[in-house]
């Protein structure tokens, strides 16, 4: 598996789209075969509590948190989407408050 030899992975917007039966196994496998060989950055606008729904597996989720935590470093990062900064400002998007989901409808000009 090519994935294991980078010095550093990225993966970015983990749990944005739902994953098949078979990814998060997929998943846990890349973990265990990059597991304190090399680093990982993973992003996500998922919170922990939602990885049981993300993973599908409850069991596999613990397994691939108990992985991905050991040796972690996180950062939580809270505010408004960046890329919708200027749109923000522009009007184009109404204020508020950093915790309130951003709510876009097939309406919303972008």
């Amino acid at each position: 598996m090519q994935l294991t030899y980078p010095r550093l992975l990225i993966l970015d917007e983990l749990g944005y789209l739902p994953l098949s039966r078979e990814e998060p196994s997929l998943f846990f496998q890349l973990l265990v075969r990059r597991y304190e060989r090399g680093s990982l950055i993973v992003t996500s606008n998922k919170s922990f509590a939602d990885c049981d729904e993300v993973f599908n597996d409850p069991v596999l989720a613990t397994a691939i948190l108990d992985r991905l935590l050991h040796h972690a470093t996180m950062l939580n990062i809270k505010g408004e989407s960046f890329r919708l900064q200027e749109k923000t400002k522009a009007g184009l998007f109404g204020r508020r408050a950093a915790s309130e989901p951003l709510k876009v409808t097939p309406d919303t000009p972008i």
